[in-house]
């Protein structure tokens, strides 16, 4: 098993006032050579944003775009004519394929909202451009992962352009979880959003990020009550 720790306080940071960012990738101002992309995953940004705030219309093309609000809620509006509100519990996918324009906005005028923005290279290029959102607030289960994206159109997930897998849970206390690699080949991104965990002995603090490849499972050990996202992709 090969392994790459990408701790909370090693993200870079840019702070522009109304926009508060963590990248965990190079990503704007920021860049590491070292931290260009994981695999198929390219940004992952934790961003906090000013109420009456946000992104003006601004485009993007062939890449699949995944948000995860994890406070407050995000105004989406895009050149498909999909206009929307995401909250906390909900998550949000855009196949940008050939092109799309669209805009997010805080949609509280006072209260900040917490997003993770996340990239991936898509699997198919310039596909005809698709937007999803779904709630899944009832399918958070106690001390298990619940499917919040996949490569397949069947099921409970938002599919997506890409052989990969997105999972979160919430987890009490001393649980010992067996992760078992769905696509074989593909690498694990274990992104801690609340608690302390330890992934085979490693441990991971509120917004580290471990993560893992070569391998078929791990095990995660929850030595706090903890949400974990882990996002499996494709390694090449």
């Amino acid at each position: 098993m090969k392994k790459t720790i990408h701790p909370a306080n090693e993200r870079g940071h840019n702070d522009i006032g109304w926009l508060k960012a963590n990248f965990s990738f190079s990503f704007g101002p920021y860049y590491n050579p070292a931290k260009v992309h994981f695999g198929a995953l390219r940004v992952l940004n934790d961003d906090i944003i000013a109420g009456g705030t946000g992104f003006g219309t601004h485009p993007h093309d062939n890449m699949e775009i995944i948000t995860i609000p994890i406070s407050g809620a995000l105004e989406h509006r895009d050149s498909m004519g999909n206009i929307g509100v995401i909250t906390a519990g909900e998550v949000q996918v855009m196949s940008a394929g050939t092109g799309i324009q669209h805009s997010e906005y805080n949609h509280s005028k006072t209260e900040d909202a917490n997003t993770l923005q996340i990239w991936l290279f898509p699997k198919e290029m310039n596909i005809e451009p698709r937007y999803d959102q779904k709630s899944f607030t009832d399918k958070l289960i106690p001390n298990q992962f619940v499917t919040l994206v996949s490569p397949y159109k069947d099921g409970d997930a938002i599919w997506i352009n890409q052989d990969a897998i997105f999972s979160m849970g919430d987890f009490e206390a001393g649980q010992q979880v067996k992760y078992d690699v769905k696509i074989p080949g593909n690498g694990a991104y274990t992104f801690l959003m609340e608690g302390k965990i330890a992934v085979d002995e490693t441990v991971l603090n509120k917004r580290d990020a471990l993560g893992v490849e070569d391998m078929s499972s791990f095990t995660i050990e929850t030595l706090d009550q903890s949400r974990i996202l882990i996002m499996e992709v494709p390694m090449r």
